[in-house]
């Protein structure tokens, strides 16, 4: 392998493993709910505009993202030998020295960036980055975090919860908005949204003892209905945080309630994932779109 092939392997790896048209459409759509709806709810005087440090922070994300992408692709592969047979590491269609290696480059990248932002934001971001290698330390001393499924989404869910943080903090250290008590159910709401969308993702009805399931844990009507409540909460924490302005995010309900029904009663094979992806994507938008009617009506 020379390495003048690497960037074209690396780039055959993220188009096929980090599909950008839904990573970084899910990216800006959670900066910018993330960061409207901090602003509506803040006392800041003035109204909020996606700026240069928004674009800085979005990037962010989606590196962050791909970074993540990257450590799992390395931390499940034997599992991905076993189960995963044409995977890109598995197949040798990229190496862990070249995932490795643009890891690295995402590192000097996001540090980069967001010393135009804050310090904060720097160490902040990195904080995440660290925190996705530490996982990989912590699942190779201790092999039950690794094969135990909810003990895995406990100890490893930190990393999305940190960059709501990281994008919350990035704003409130800048100047851009006056935090209060409301940042912690604003970030809770974040996080049912995405964990919905985790469970309803490793819900099925097939048994697989060897699968990464929540239903095999869970049962598949108890694993669907865990997705449906934490969609519900979403809904609700908007609808106390914003008021009637909560209700445009509360319509994306359809979603989740749609795949309950196709999982539960038109018996899908995997009828939850579709739409909890819809979810959270209109979610994310109609937050954004909230936001934007109260800071215009303020």
């Amino acid at each position: 392998m020379t390495a003048s092939r690497a960037p074209a392997r690396l780039g055959s790896f993220v188009l096929r493993m980090f599909r950008p048209q839904i990573y970084v459409t899910y990216g800006l759509l959670w900066t910018l709910a993330l960061e409207g709806s901090a602003k509506a709810l803040s006392g800041a005087s003035s109204h909020w505009a996606p700026s240069w440090s928004t674009a800085v922070r979005a990037v962010s994300v989606v590196l962050a993202l791909l970074f993540a992408r990257m450590v799992d692709e390395q931390k499940d592969l034997e599992y991905d030998r076993r189960h995963h047979p044409g995977r890109p590491l598995v197949t040798g269609a990229i190496t862990v020295a070249e995932l490795r290696g643009a890891m690295a480059l995402i590192a000097v990248l996001v540090v980069v960036l967001n010393t135009l932002v804050s310090a904060v934001s720097v160490l902040l971001i990195l904080l995440d980055l660290g925190y996705l290698l530490f996982l990989v330390a912590l699942e190779r001393r201790s092999p039950r975090i690794g094969e135990g499924l909810l003990v895995n989404l406990l100890v490893s869910y930190p990393v999305q919860l940190g960059l709501s943080v990281y994008l919350y903090l990035s704003l409130l250290t800048s100047g851009a908005i006056d935090g209060d008590w409301r940042a912690v159910p604003l970030l809770a709401m974040f996080a049912c949204a995405f964990l919905q969308f985790e469970f309803a993702r490793k819900t099925e009805w097939r048994r697989d003892p060897q699968a990464r399931l929540y239903s095999e844990v869970l049962g598949p009507r108890g694993s669907a209905a865990v997705s449906l409540a934490l969609a519900v909460s979403a809904v609700v924490l908007g609808l106390l945080l914003f008021g009637k302005a909560g209700l445009l995010p509360a319509l994306s309900i359809v979603f989740p309630a749609l795949g309950a029904w196709r999982f539960l009663v038109r018996r899908k094979p995997s009828g939850l994932m579709l739409p909890a992806m819809g979810f959270v994507l209109f979610f994310l938008l109609l937050c954004f779109c909230g936001a934007a009617a109260i800071a215009t009506g303020r």
